[in-house]
């Protein structure tokens, strides 16, 4: 009896090929699309749903739609909102992965009695002697790699995802899948970073939100001096220099959004690195006996286009230390910091604190 796969499919290149490769390697497919956001275009939802639905025409499979706008904008949307208005920099691609796609749609595939659920992501799921478990792994086309976005999973569902692309280093390689069977998408442009943001603007899409309360303040030196006033505090992130409406001597970045205060503080480059951070809302997806190990070393990442370093991560019941081994620039709170072990395998991650 053929394993079946319930597979997220946007419509796009990458989940349309999913389904090409998952029914060669002899599985029942059922292709599902999300509706996600209020804001998208309803021209850019109805293609989506309309090029999902033609591929799996093609395919000879089942094709199912449903609506998750409420979940998304409770679950991605308005933490986006909050964060911003907390000072911190949110990392939705995460949210949304972690109840969205490997929750909610994890939820389909078991009420339609599904075996696995499987997406377009870039990255490996496989079995490790050395945890003696299923683990994920960075993708082996490391500048596509999307596992940074995936440590919200819990461990308990690696046994049940499938990433059929996980052994493909080049997109080329999936358009010419697609090519040669015969699929119309075969040439359609990878989606924006953001999907319920128009052109990445994320200031705009803030500013239209009624709910969305900011107000003026002051931008002050490190020092104390105050330099200027900004608009919002929702318009700055750790490590910006362009944009800040103020004149120095010299080049000044910002180091500190603070809340509470309602300041932006900015400062020499050289502010902007440090060894330390704190994280919390951890996922780990191998087993850590935290009572036996005070302490691990790792590669860690504070960013996703950020490079892995050299870490220690020291234990504090419900949080954690991490110390690097050479300072990192512009450390965020909002952002996500996803741990390696030295072959590529996803330890876990949470969310970098203030």
């Amino acid at each position: 009896m053929k394993k079946r796969v319930l597979l997220g499919m946007s419509g796009g290149v990458d989940s349309s090929v999913s389904a090409i490769l998952l029914k060669e390697q002899g599985y029942e497919v059922i292709g599902c699309t999300m509706i996600l956001c209020e804001n998208t275009k309803k021209e850019d939802v109805n293609q989506a749903i309309t090029d999902a639905k033609k591929v799996c025409e093609k395919l000879k499979i089942e094709h199912h739609t449903i609506d998750l706008r409420k979940e998304f904008s409770d679950y991605v949307i308005n933490p986006f909102i909050k964060e911003y208005e907390n000072a911190t920099t949110p990392n939705p691609c995460v949210e949304c992965n972690k109840y969205i796609k490997f929750g909610l749609l994890y939820k389909k595939a078991e009420e339609l009695k599904c075996d696995y659920i499987a997406t377009g992501h870039y990255a490996r799921i496989e079995y490790s002697e050395k945890y003696k478990q299923k683990v994920l792994k960075k993708a082996k086309a490391e500048k596509k790699d999307q596992s940074y976005f995936l440590y919200g999973i819990t461990k308990e569902k690696l046994d049940h995802i499938i990433f059929p692309l996980q052994d493909y280093t080049d997109k080329t390689e999936i358009r010419e899948i697609a090519k040669q069977n015969g699929l119309e998408i075969a040439e359609k442009k990878d989606s924006q970073e953001i999907c319920f943001i128009q052109d990445n603007d994320y200031v705009k899409f803030l500013k239209n939100q009624k709910q969305f309360k900011t107000k003026k303040g002051n931008i002050i030196l490190t020092t104390g001096e105050i330099l200027g006033k900004h608009e919002g505090i929702y318009k700055y992130t750790i490590g910006q220099r362009k944009g800040l409406g103020i004149s120095y001597s010299e080049p000044l970045y910002v180091t500190k959004v603070d809340s509470q205060k309602n300041q932006v503080i900015v400062g020499k480059e050289k502010e902007l690195y440090t060894k330390e951070l704190y994280a919390t809302k951890l996922n780990w997806q191998i087993n850590i006996p935290k009572k036996e190990t005070k302490e691990f070393k790792c590669l860690a990442k504070i960013r996703y286009r950020a490079k892995e370093a050299n870490a220690t991560i020291f234990f504090e019941e419900d949080k954690v230390k991490v110390e690097f081994e050479e300072n990192q620039r512009a450390i965020t709170p909002g952002q996500s910091i996803v741990f390696y072990d030295d072959d590529g395998i996803l330890l876990g991650g949470g969310k970098i604190g203030i």
